[in-house]
């Protein structure tokens, strides 16, 4: 009986090739300049109540530090896990959305003009990143459904 010897499957070529793929992908221009808003953004958003002056609202403080440190942390990593940006990216959407309601659905009377224009205009920009990234990892899916169909086709032929 002649046994056979099976490579790990991470050595099966497929990955090798899809994995090679996300790591170009995340070198482009574009995955660098929305990773490194995103981390500014997020940054921005945990550290605005020290920074536009609305500390003293415990809650929406308390609030734009949590969002802040997960939104860095889903669209922060995008070099590393490019494959899953598509959710990631969805994710940070809903943190930014939320950003820009914070102010009037939060605890105690929060909404002043500081901590309303510093949320809302974090908000946008981090939904705009956020729909960035999620437009870029669905770029990258109708570009290998499309090299997938155009194989199949040629195939047929």
């Amino acid at each position: 009986m002649a046994t056979t010897h099976r490579a790990p499957i991470d050595e099966h070529p497929d990955l090798v090739e899809l994995r090679a793929r996300h790591d170009r992908a995340a070198a482009t221009p574009r995955a660098q300049m929305i990773e490194a808003l995103a981390l500014i953004t997020g940054l921005y958003l945990a550290a605005s109540p020290w920074i536009a002056g609305f500390n003293g609202f415990t809650t929406l403080a308390v609030t734009n530090l949590i969002a802040g440190i997960a939104y860095m942390l889903l669209l922060g990593g995008l070099g590393n896990s490019y494959e899953r940006t598509h959710s990631m990216a969805w994710a940070a959407a809903a943190i930014g959305i939320w950003t820009c309601v914070a102010p009037w659905v939060v605890a105690g009377d929060v909404a002043h003009t500081r901590s309303i224009t510093s949320n809302l205009i974090t908000g946008a920009v981090a939904t705009l990143l956020a729909l960035a990234a999620a437009s870029a990892a669905r770029d990258r899916g109708d570009n290998r459904h499309g090299a997938r169909s155009r194989r199949s086709t040629a195939d047929e032929h």
